[in-house]
């Protein structure tokens, strides 16, 4: 039997999953991501330890993921200073002596969610994840878009909320952008508490889902997905998606006269079908991509 491995290479922590050929999760393992002095070598170790056919890795980034290019798979341009032209999948690669897939932690959770969860059937969606960090994730035709780089979606920048204490952001290199507006790390600053602590009637959840309203505006105006899926730790409060489609709607302002808009966008702005899965299904897909393989309907 086949096995797969898939990395979830997070800013906070890398999550180590082997699957069979069906999906389904045979090991996992959660490793703190340190240096890459130190955390590249307990990855290699762990795949060592638990064999894999083909390794599939959904990455923080930025990432190069030109094949052509001399940088192919290094983490680049990173807030995360030690992590800075880091060659992550040439040492895995080379070390594991198997096929390995790469691309972002949101395009790998993207693809999982088109082929597999909210937005399968459909030709294009957006992923979006909310937490230490924000990206997107872009389908469309069934395809993750790349282009110069890829799209960076939490660097857009935004009008900010007039009641905002915190208009600049926490963003190292943008004032005003969406990922230092409403990540995790903005919502800790401006309010001394972590999101998960702040009260659901708190005045702070009005000023993150109209953040969000934001980007999903942006987003239907400029890629027009069938369906965006917000997922990441800030969006486990349940009542924050239709916050996110009421605000959505009065920028809208009527604009887009079609029936997933003027249903309330229940159907278009919808949390990840795979749950807390969609990193892990993407990994696993990325490497049977890498061999080839189609994925089970």
């Amino acid at each position: 039997m086949k096995r797969y491995g898939a990395l979830e290479a997070g800013g906070t922590k890398m999550v180590l999953s082997c699957l069979d050929s069906q999906g389904n999760i045979l090991e996992r393992a959660s490793l703190p991501t340190e240096t890459p002095e130190i955390t590249l070598p307990a990855i290699i170790e762990w795949f060592l330890a638990h064999p894999v056919d083909a390794l599939g890795i959904g990455s923080f980034g930025p990432v190069d993921l030109h094949p052509t290019s001399v940088s192919y798979g290094y983490i680049t341009s990173t807030p995360k200073l030690a992590w800075r032209n880091a060659p992550l999948l040439p040492v895995l690669r080379d070390a594991l002596a198997i096929p390995v897939g790469l691309d972002t932690d949101v395009n790998a959770a993207a693809i999982a969610e088109a082929m597999l969860g909210a937005a399968k059937g459909l030709d294009s969606c957006l992923y979006v994840t909310v937490g230490t960090g924000i990206g997107g994730g872009l389908v469309i035709g069934g395809r993750p878009v790349h282009g110069l780089t890829h799209p960076e979606l939490g660097h857009q920048l935004l009008r900010p909320d007039p009641d905002d204490p915190m208009p600049r952001g926490v963003c190292p290199y943008h004032e005003g952008c969406l990922e230092g507006l409403a990540a995790g790390p903005s919502l800790h600053k401006r309010w001394g508490i972590s999101g998960q602590k702040i009260p659901p009637d708190h005045r702070a959840w009005e000023i993150e889902a109209g953040y969000l309203a934001q980007m999903c505006h942006n987003a239907l105006m400029a890629f027009s997905p069938e369906k965006i899926i917000l997922g990441g730790g800030v969006m486990q409060q349940e009542f924050l998606i239709p916050m996110v489609r009421a605000k959505t709607l009065e920028l809208l302002g009527g604009y887009l006269e079609v029936r997933e808009v003027t249903d309330g966008l229940k159907d278009l702005i919808v949390a990840p079908g795979l749950g807390i899965n969609s990193g892990v299904m993407g990994a696993w897909i990325l490497a049977k991509q890498a061999v080839g393989e189609t994925i089970p309907a």
